[in-house]
């Protein structure tokens, strides 16, 4: 049974006032919504009623996706859709502050009564928006479609997987990601570093870092921090931690273990002892790298085409780094598409869209407009639609070949999932800033998160 309205209104006030506490938007002044163009919207984020236009039926689309992290990809599958339906327009609205903002401005919305029709959530709020928000899954929209079934047999079932909680397909599996290792070869070659040899561990990263920073004065390496926990836990993982485990028959966290210690202390150290790693925000690190000031960048695929287009040197990418002698662990990065709307004909339109926006048509132009992997079938082999792109981009190669290392981006249970990442991401800040030391920073996370999804 999906909770009511009114205790999604008595959350979010509760999130609002630890948000305000950490100067982020609150209920009173939710985050405003914006076109991928950056454009203030007509609409803040708490509204998505948009008055039907000849006869059409105008439905919202939420999306994570700024000017340099996908934007006009999806300006341009709006505008397609609406040019090729004349009984459905879609309006996109940026989120920002990534999926925890959409998240907190998604629960404004269905208190209010206004949710957008269709929203991209990510992967790891698949449970928590399963668990407390009014949706249509999936399985039934394609029940009421008479092709639906078919449409649905084009996805590798473990793909498929990304979007079932419990066995049920509630959302639809759209941005697929994982972390590479992106490096400006003109920097390493400067430093008297092998450009065909990067780092292939940890260790390796750490002494090409010193290099780099000694002979170049550019910093080593950046390792995106963007409001979640993603890369961190692919950092962690990979040294032998695990995010949760299970403790007398229940879920606890697991990211206080002396591996995640070990891995957070050489990430620390990085940053503080050897000055060689940049401590930044996402879009400052992205903008650092491409400027020619980071000669590392561990983050997303689906940053491939920014990073490409806007970098004056030669980009060359490696595989995320391991510890030695242990296996690669990488959350898979990116979105499932769900039904917010509660009008029959706005399920019915919503449904229609995520069907075009995962069409090998529109999967091409998503992915040659971010770098994220395609979720169909047959699209990166088939030569109408990806195959030369995929052929002629070795970024991307290195992100298909770490797909076997995939593994399910955590996604904590019950009602405090929000307030579950923001105890991470405040651990993140108290470790980088020197304010705790790693095994402190991490061990208060797991206690507060230990209570939250008690």
């Amino acid at each position: 049974m999906k909770r009511p309205v009114a205790l999604l209104m008595m959350l979010w006030l509760v999130v609002g006032l630890m948000g305000a506490a950490c100067g982020r938007p609150t209920a009173e002044a939710p985050l405003q919504a914006t076109t991928s163009s950056g454009d203030a919207a007509t609409e803040t984020a708490t509204g998505n009623a948009t008055a039907p236009e000849n006869g059409k039926v105008v439905i919202e689309y939420w999306h994570v996706n700024s000017e340099n992290f996908g934007g006009p990809a999806v300006r341009e599958l709006v505008e397609r859709f609406n040019r090729e339906h004349d009984d459905i327009q879609v309006v996109e609205k940026f989120q920002p502050n990534m999926y925890l903002g959409l998240m907190q401005n998604l629960q404004t919305a269905l208190a209010a009564g206004q949710p957008p029709a269709v929203a991209q959530i990510g992967y790891n709020f698949l449970r928590y928006a399963v668990e407390n928000f009014p949706h249509l899954s999936i399985e039934e929209a394609a029940s009421r479609d008479p092709e639906g079934q078919l449409f649905l047999a084009d996805f590798l079932p473990n793909i498929l997987d990304l979007g079932r909680v419990d066995g049920k397909l509630e959302g639809m599996p759209y941005s697929i990601s994982n972390a590479i290792l992106y490096y400006n070869a003109d920097l390493f070659q400067k430093a008297g570093l092998d450009p065909e040899k990067p780092p292939t561990t940890w260790a390796e990263v750490r002494e090409a870092a010193r290099t780099i920073r000694e002979k170049t004065g550019a910093y080593g390496l950046y390792l995106q921090e963007p409001s979640d926990f993603w890369a961190q836990q692919a950092l962690i993982e990979s040294n032998g931690a695990r995010m949760l485990i299970e403790k007398d028959g229940r879920l606890v966290a697991g990211f206080d273990s002396p591996e995640a210690i070990e891995a957070f202390q050489l990430y620390q150290d990085l940053v503080l002892k050897d000055k060689t790693a940049l401590h930044a925000t996402w879009d400052e690190g992205s903008e650092a790298f491409v400027q020619g000031k980071v000669a590392m960048y561990v983050t997303t695929i689906a940053r491939r085409n920014y990073v490409e287009s806007n970098a004056q040197f030669t980009v060359k990418g490696a595989p995320f780094p391991a510890f030695d002698g242990k296996p690669r662990r990488l959350p898979a990065g990116g979105n499932n598409l769900f039904i917010f709307a509660q009008d029959p004909k706005e399920q019915e339109a919503a449904w229609t869209f995520i069907k075009f926006l995962l069409s090998p048509e529109a999967i091409t132009v998503w992915t040659k407009g971010t770098g994220y992997l395609p979720a169909r079938k047959g699209v990166a082999d088939d030569p109408r639609y990806l195959k030369d792109f995929m052929d002629q981009n070795p970024l991307m190669k290195v992100a298909v070949a770490q797909l076997p290392d995939v593994v399910p981006w955590v996604s904590f249970p019950g009602a405090n999932g929000l307030q579950a990442e923001q105890v991470l991401l405040d651990a993140r800040d108290a470790v980088l800033t020197g304010k705790k030391s790693p095994e402190a920073a991490l061990k208060d996370a797991a206690e507060k998160v230990n209570g939250l999804i008690r």
